[in-house]
């Protein structure tokens, strides 16, 4: 590795082969991280990785964030790679979405044993790294608006997410004290490739109805808002649930109401 970037500041990024977790690495390579990418999708892992070519600043490390030996493993590869870790970003996650009476125990496992438990290990493994160098550093917990909106279908999904959440303040705590400062956001709908194949017509529409921007966000955004939550700029901001949904999570009955109204002032249709 060159001498221009063997002291830069490392990221680790969960989930990070697509969408949001891609998106995340992407807005610390134009920063000057380097970036350790970890996905249990192996083929599309590769695929991102030769796609970012920056191979001084790229570690991809295939990893079941719900497995701790393979967590313990990626955390050595890192830290043998980079010898620093300097923010943490948990992204990794899945959802099933069923009626609660149809979502079996194994589902329910699966989904808790990714989002929650996968967080809870990482930070196990990484906040360490971090204080090695002294230096602190950041977690960026990446919940979701189900975990303070329940919505249909997604039990298991929803209460891991907002299991995450109750997870951010305890390492906030803790952790806060020792110089790692930890929040979490919740991201509304995304325009993301996952969400374009499962979101139908009518699901986009239920979503346009209850946001008050009217859109889905972007991948860009959220990276934006977890770069923001890991950078010198938010120093003192620790503990702390961040919803990035357009006002979606604020928002109550009668939207579609006013937005009729405002077409139509004169109520003449």
């Amino acid at each position: 590795m060159s001498t221009q970037h063997q002291d830069a500041a490392v990221a680790v990024v969960t989930g990070g082969a697509r969408g949001i977790g891609l998106g995340i690495a992407r807005w610390f390579l134009r920063h000057g991280h380097r970036v350790a990418l970890l996905d249990i999708d192996a083929a599309t892992l590769q695929r991102s990785e030769s796609e970012l070519a920056q191979p001084e600043m790229v570690l991809a490390l295939h990893c079941d964030v719900s497995d701790e030996a393979r967590v313990a493993a990626a955390a050595d590869a890192v830290w043998r790679r980079f010898g620093r870790v300097d923010a943490l970003v948990n992204n990794a996650g899945v959802a099933v979405f069923k009626p609660i009476g149809e979502t079996s125990f194994a589902d329910w496992r699966h989904v808790l044993g990714t989002n929650l438990d996968g967080a809870f290990l990482c930070t196990q493994a990484f906040a360490p790294m971090m204080l090695r160098g002294g230096r602190g550093g950041a977690v960026v917990n990446i919940a979701s608006i189900s975990a303070v909106r329940a919505s249909t279908l997604r039990v298991a999904y929803g209460t891991s997410k907002a299991a995450l959440v109750h997870l951010t303040r305890q390492q906030a705590v803790e952790l806060g004290d020792q110089g790692i400062r930890c929040n979490v956001i919740a991201p509304g709908p995304v325009e993301t490739e996952m969400a374009k194949l499962v979101h139908s017509v009518a699901v986009r529409s239920d979503y346009h109805d209850a946001i008050p921007l009217g859109r889905y966000g972007t991948v860009e955004e959220m990276a934006e808002t977890v770069g923001f939550l890991c950078s010198p700029a938010a120093s003192f901001i620790n503990g702390q649930l961040l919803a990035v949904d357009g006002g979606f999570e604020a928002t109550g009955v009668g939207l579609p109401t006013l937005r009729r109204r405002r077409q139509d002032p004169a109520g003449t249709h």
